[in-house]
């Protein structure tokens, strides 16, 4: 996971500005485009990213990602090709605690997407912030808290790995169900041979989770980095029009490879695996994740989110 100006891994945010002192680009100018979004209307548009990227001295990127969490947080909404100001916001409940009884007294549905997993060593920061042992794993959760499926705000949990060690795995499985919710079809494939594909299904408690699973003999014999389980997964399940709408993911760079050869329009690593960003970028990858868990929102968004190459 990259870290805007060496910040420090779980370091504790509060108002946007990092405990340690320095104040990344980004987090600057998002507090200023928040000065700006303040003074407009709902719906009023936002200047392009040229604009304030040469007002700030700043790159588009810097720019993009200040856009990305206001998004995230409610205060903007993507519309067409640009972004503009989003409605009146949730009268918040002061305790995050109390947040899905708040919502529901104000006669909205409460929820949450998951868009940021990811897993380190303890800093000295997050420790006496939190009472956790520095040193000892543990989880960030980023949440994006939603009422009527409006994003209205952005929680961070940390917990102890040692208190929940298979949180990885149920919302890997919880990103599959919420894509299938999305209307999406998910096809699972592996290098193994059908056999250890099974044994491993049946281990996670994942057999029947999606409608297709496919392992190199099932497409000719041929596995990653080759195309060919991508473009079998397209034919068998006929839930695209064009190649150009697959879009595939994983934690190597052979799934990466097999991704652009297909042809996918959206080709995502995860860096949870073997292989760290530079490598899955070399390989192909459009878009670089922290976790599968933030896949739906990357794809609800457009492939706005996530770490664009």
């Amino acid at each position: 996971m990259d870290y805007p100006n060496d910040q420090a891994p779980g370091a504790p945010v509060r108002s946007g500005i990092p405990e340690h002192g320095r104040v990344p680009r980004y987090y600057a100018v998002k507090a200023q485009i928040a000065l700006l979004v303040d003074e407009l209307a709902e719906g009023a548009a936002i200047p392009t990213e040229r604009d304030p990227a040469e007002r700030f001295e700043v790159a588009r990127e810097t720019v993009r990602q200040a856009l990305r969490e206001l998004v995230l947080e409610g205060k903007l909404r993507r519309q067409g090709r640009g972004t503009v100001v989003a409605g009146p916001k949730l009268e918040q409940p002061l305790s995050l605690a109390s947040y899905t009884e708040g919502v529901r007294r104000q006669g909205r549905t409460p929820g949450r997407s998951l868009v940021t997993l990811d897993r380190f060593p303890c800093p000295d920061a997050l420790a006496a912030e939190t009472g956790l042992t520095r040193g000892e794993p543990v989880w960030h959760l980023e949440r994006v808290l939603l009422a009527d499926d409006e994003r209205v705000g952005l929680e961070s949990t940390y917990v102890a790995e040692a208190r929940v060690p298979d949180l990885d795995t149920a919302f890997a499985r919880e990103a599959v169900e919420e894509l299938a919710a999305d209307g999406r079809t998910v096809v699972l494939t592996t290098g193994f041979a059908r056999v250890t594909q099974d044994a491993i299904l049946d281990a996670l408690g994942w057999r029947g989770l999606v409608p297709l699973t496919l392992c190199p003999a099932d497409a000719g014999g041929r596995g990653r980095p080759y195309p060919d389980m991508v473009l079998e997964a397209f034919l068998r399940t006929k839930a695209a029009e064009e190649v150009a709408q697959v879009a595939v993911v994983g934690d190597t760079s052979y799934d990466m490879l097999s991704g652009v050869r297909a042809g996918a329009g959206l080709v995502a690593g995860v860096g949870t695996g073997a292989h760290g960003d530079e490598a899955l970028r070399a390989a192909g990858a459009t878009h670089v994740l922290d976790s599968v868990a933030g896949l739906p929102a990357l794809l609800r968004g457009g492939g706005q989110a996530g770490r664009t190459t």
